[in-house]
């Protein structure tokens, strides 16, 4: 599979590599110093595009990817305010997006048990739901993306909260995330239910970038021949 990298920093770079490792090509490396590349020729050169940018590219990158007619992974966050453009020009010129705010296999898995918590939760109102994220310092968003998804997992389950806050909550309809920035914090996050008896919590700790590298090319791979939205759960068969 010949890949093009779209954002080439630790993530591009953690991606690069385990895709050599399993044998694909990368034909295309694109950062701020170069981002004019990224052009229907270049493109046509490449079978799908992984896109590990920030907020302030990934909508542009993303689009430019469906315009060119290929495939496109993406894992940037903090640009969802504006997921219906895309929605939309996907559908409209047939392209080919996977997005996920976290490709690790195993915080997917967290997902579902995150899920699956807050419906048992449900009839228990003396259980009290907080979260906590801890991330490296370069993290540009806070809270992070993986936080939020797991927040909104909740509000779907959970009826007593209604939204999420990324502080101290001041009603108890919200979610409080507690964003922490600490080196060299891949990613951790928490999801604790407390009441006065006692306390049921889950966690998930990234050791290395290597998990959301793996994920990536999981998506690529899938991608590759497919046409439409897809997220990780699409990938994992969730």
């Amino acid at each position: 599979m010949k890949i093009a990298l779209i954002g080439y920093g630790k993530m591009g770079k953690a991606i690069e590599a385990m895709a050599l490792q399993k044998g694909h090509q990368i034909v295309l490396k694109i950062d701020v110093s170069n981002a004019a590349e990224l052009t229907q020729a270049r493109a046509d050169e490449a079978d799908v595009a992984i896109e590990f940018t920030g907020p302030h590219s990934a909508v542009k990158n993303i689009l430019q990817c469906i315009e060119f007619g290929l495939p496109v992974v993406s894992g940037s966050t903090g640009w969802l305010d504006q997921w219906s453009l895309i929605e939309t020009e996907c559908a409209e010129k047939n392209g080919t997006v996977v997005y996920s705010s976290n490709y690790s296999i195993g915080v997917n898995l967290f997902f579902e048990v995150n899920k699956q918590l807050a419906k048992l939760m449900d009839p228990y109102p003396d259980y009290n739901v907080s979260m906590t994220e801890i991330h490296h310092t370069e993290k540009k968003d806070a809270p992070s993306g993986t936080a939020i998804s797991l927040a909104e997992q909740i509000l779907e389950n959970l009826g007593r909260k209604h939204k999420w806050t990324n502080d101290a909550a001041s009603n108890p309809n919200e979610i409080s995330i507690r964003s922490e920035r600490i080196d060299p914090a891949p990613g951790t996050h928490v999801v604790s239910y407390d009441s006065a008896i006692d306390t049921i919590e889950i966690k998930h700790t990234a050791h290395t970038r290597q998990g959301f590298a793996a994920g990536a090319i999981m998506a690529a791979e899938f991608a590759a021949d497919k046409k439409g939205i897809f997220h990780m759960k699409d990938v994992l068969g969730l």
